[in-house]
């Protein structure tokens, strides 16, 4: 019987920016049937000028893993590390409303009657274009800190 090929499986959350260009292209797909990666949407969108952000988990081998991030950036994505995440700092922020104008995802919403902006983090995709929209500079990105494991 032959032995199973044993490896440590290397997991990271990523963000993913495809040009106009790979959009409609399946590139995610192929993560799976050519690097043996197995992958998991967390959050997609076509951004106004016909680009796409993802962030994914992308799960397999350490080696696996390398070259299916190489394939992706061999494509022309832009890949990050999604380690990081937006927040709203409650102190500066006026409730202008500008950030929700450019919010692909819903997660800055105007809130009504009371005129108030609310911000859904689970909705949010990192994508940071409320950061350069928000006059007072109320929106931030800042890293994540992992929860060790029990």
């Amino acid at each position: 019987m032959p032995m199973a090929r044993r490896f440590q499986v290397y997991s990271k959350i990523l963000s993913l920016r495809f040009p106009k260009s790979v959009v409609e292209k399946p590139i995610v797909c192929h993560l799976t049937k050519n690097y043996d990666l197995i992958f998991n949407i967390l959050n997609a969108a076509i951004l106004p000028r016909n680009e796409g952000i993802m962030v994914l988990e992308l799960s397999g081998s350490r080696k696996d893993f390398r070259e299916g991030v190489k394939y992706l950036r061999d494509q022309g994505v832009l890949v990050q590390n999604a380690s990081q995440e937006i927040n709203r700092n409650i102190r500066k922020c006026t409730h202008c409303g500008a950030c929700t104008a450019v919010c692909p995802t819903g997660a800055l919403a105007v809130k009504r009657p009371e005129m108030s902006v609310d911000f859904d983090q689970k909705k949010c995709s990192i994508c940071e274009l409320c950061i350069p929209a928000c006059p007072t500079r109320a929106m931030e990105v800042r890293p994540t800190e992992l929860i060790p494991s029990g």
